[in-house]
Parts: C-alpha cells; sequence; structure tokens
C-alpha cells in the first residue's frame, strides 16, 4: 500500500491527498460507524488487518477474513478466520455490516453477499467499497471489478434495497492514483535510478490533478465505488 512504503516519508496532509480515494473510504466507515447505536454488533466481512476496528468504539465489532490475501500483513487480531461465503453465524446476527474493497478477492460474490444478506437482523445496513479501475493487487487472490451497475445488480439479487452508489472520483482523480502508481515500476535494480526524476514529476502532477475532477460530471472513469444497501 502507498502509506506503507511512503507513510514514513511523506507529511501526512500531503499523503491523505495522493491517497484521496482511501481518505474518502475511511471517512465514509466513521460515518457509517457513527450512525451505529452503542452497542450495536457489527460484521466487517473482509477484514484484513482490522484498520476499521477502531472506529466502531462503543460497537461491537467482529472481524472476519481468510486471511490469505497481502503476505505482509499482520491477521493475529482478526476475531474469526472464515470463508464469507459460509459464515459461521445465525440468521439475523448482526446490525450492520461492511465490505471494503474485499468483494474483488471473492471467488463467489453473489454467494458471499447472500451469506452477509443472511446473518444481517432485518433493515440492517450494509457499507460496500469495491474497485472499477483498481491495479491489481494481493495476487492470485484478485478475480474481478465492478460497476455501479453490476454492484447495484448483485445486492438486489442478495436481497438489499434502498441502494445508493457514490463514485470516488473521476477521470483525474484516476490520473493522479496512475501517476502514483507508476512509481513502483522504477523500484527495481537499476531502475531506481530514475525513481527520483519520475517522482519529482510524477508527485506534483499527482498533487494538483485532482483540483479538475469537478470537470468531470459523470465520473465513469472511476478508481472505486461506495455503496450502501439495507437488508430487506
Amino acid at each position: 500500500m502507498l502509506e506503507a512504503k511512503f507513510g514514513r516519508f511523506v507529511p501526512s496532509f500531503l499523503l491523505r491527498r495522493l491517497m484521496l480515494v482511501e481518505t474518502e473510504i475511511e471517512r465514509a466507515v466513521e460515518r457509517f460507524a457513527s450512525e451505529l447505536p452503542e452497542g450495536a454488533l457489527v460484521l466487517d466481512a473482509g477484514s484484513g488487518e482490522g484498520r476499521y476496528a477502531q472506529l466502531f468504539a462503543g460497537r461491537r465489532y467482529v472481524g472476519v477474513d481468510l486471511g490469505v490475501g497481502d503476505a505482509l500483513w499482520d491477521y493475529s487480531d482478526t476475531d474469526i478466520y472464515g470463508d464469507l461465503t459460509a459464515l459461521p453465524f445465525c440468521d439475523g446476527s448482526f446490525d450492520a455490516a461492511i465490505n471494503i474493497v474485499t468483494l474483488e478477492h471473492v471467488a463467489d460474490p453473489p454467494g458471499a453477499l447472500r451469506e452477509i444478506a443472511r446473518t444481517l437482523a432485518p433493515g440492517a445496513r450494509l457499507l460496500i467499497a469495491a474497485p472499477q479501475l483498481w491495479e491489481v493487487h494481493q495476487a492470485p487472490h484478485d478475480y474481478f471489478r465492478y460497476t455501479r451497475y453490476g454492484l447495484e445488480r448483485l445486492l438486489r439479487d442478495a436481497g438489499f434495497a434502498e441502494i445508493e452508489t457514490r463514485p470516488l472520483g473521476g477521470f483525474f482523480v484516476l490520473a493522479a492514483r496512475r501517476l502514483v502508481n507508476s512509481l513502483n515500476f522504477f523500484q527495481g535494480g537499476a531502475r531506481w535510478a530514475l525513481f527520483p526524476f519520475a517522482a519529482a514529476l510524477a508527485g506534483p502532477l499527482a498533487l494538483i490533478l485532482p483540483s479538475f475532477d469537478f470537470l468531470d460530471n459523470e465520473k465513469n472513469f472511476t478508481l472505486a465505488y461506495l455503496c450502501w444497501a439495507r437488508r430487506t
């Protein structure tokens, strides 16, 4: 992740600018958590290292993950190791759920969403963040990308309603992210010699380009979507 590679060298306010999508996802999760009542039981379906657990203070947070994603991650704080298509919970157990940048790593997305729906109480809310134009990551467990229409279809079929989808930036945010990603190419062998020049070019452009995102009204060139839904 960008923050893991450059977080020690880049001031936090610049890092947030370079990682606009991740920043927006974290803010969305924080708002989602703040709207839940004290003591609510929350499922983090695909919790990874549990980076969002701290946002659910005062709620009962349960993180579920297979623990096979990023080889550098520490899964030791995972509450339950499990498959999202076969969750070990009773029907209607949870008051809310999140699935953050995980659905692309699930071999059976419809099955996973049906299971999440099964374990949610009627009327419970779900927050999803899923990529449309994200780079390959956590290979080989990286299977799918989603349009807003695909996400909405999957959610309806799984038993969700009141579906709201929002793109996380448009063309210029995507272009900025691609510039930052391009720096990975220069991190190896003799290519390191070109890294300072690439960073000097890509860095300032990546900071400036998102300011022009207002020109993209349709936001079809988006890196990812946030999606809210309610269990019927």
